[in-house]
């Protein structure tokens, strides 16, 4: 039984779509590094609980198949800011939240980043 949950999990991770512009904060690469933990023995992995397993999995197919947008559809795709899907998309990319954190570092802070090789946290200790 638990070849076929490995098998489902990984058809999911298959289907599941990695999202470049989110690196190292994508639910598809974190899903995909957790199946691989869990099931470290591929089909031979025993599990402890199996309706845990099979909940989990069925959770996961739910948000991957947007179950509770099409159930609950919106009438605008805007939220209550005016913020359209898109806009959302591209200020929660990587490269752009980098950006404003750079924006909220002090002159000073740049300057020592700039010309000192160390972080400015070690002059700390």
């Amino acid at each position: 039984m638990a070849a076929s949950r490995y098998r489902r999990f990984l058809r999911l991770c298959e289907e599941w779509p990695l999202e470049q512009s989110k690196r190292q904060r994508d639910l598809g690469a974190v899903l995909r590094q957790r199946v691989a933990q869990a099931f470290r023995e591929g089909e031979n992995t025993q599990i402890a609980d199996p309706e845990a397993c099979d909940q989990m999995y069925e959770s996961l197919v739910r948000i991957h198949t947007n179950y509770y947008k099409n159930k609950y559809p919106r009438l605008k795709d805007t939220s209550f800011t005016g913020v359209t899907v898109e806009d959302c998309k591209m200020i929660l990319a990587t490269d752009v939240l980098k950006q404003m954190e750079d924006m909220k570092k002090g002159r000073w802070r740049k300057l020592r980043e700039k010309f000192y090789a160390k972080k400015p946290e070690e002059d700390l200790k």
